[in-house]
């Protein structure tokens, strides 16, 4: 059984109540995925946010959440590259037109993992 202890504040004791620093892979730098994923669950799902935070699996959650993200970004431009493929000479024929194709392909995969893993 772990014992609380109290300190006093004014004319109250006020437990000493902290949380344990969560250790998940501290030297992964979180990224733009798992940043959306936090301010989801901060804004939007606020009773998930705080029990998550309170478990110790908050940091876990948005660091596989972060890497599922970039992997399945990798694997859905993979796929729209083999469905619609942008000609190579483009690029240096009309950079323009390459740039806002690959920014269209980039759109419309950062969509679908926004459904699929960020706003779920």
């Amino acid at each position: 059984m772990v014992e609380i202890t109290y300190h006093k504040e004014g004319d109250f004791f006020v437990p000493d109540l902290y949380l344990e620093k969560e250790n998940y892979e501290n030297g992964y730098i979180i990224g733009k995925y798992g940043n959306l994923r936090l301010e989801y669950l901060k804004n939007h799902k606020k009773a998930e946010y705080i029990i998550m935070f309170m478990n110790n699996n908050l940091r876990k959650h948005i660091v596989e959440t972060d890497k599922q993200a970039k992997q399945r970004f990798e694997i859905l431009m993979k796929q729209m590259l083999e469905k619609n493929p942008i000609d190579e000479n483009l690029k240096n024929t009309n950079p323009l037109k390459w740039t806002g194709l690959m920014n269209n392909y980039k759109s419309s995969v950062e969509g679908i993992i926004s459904e699929e893993l960020i706003y779920c």
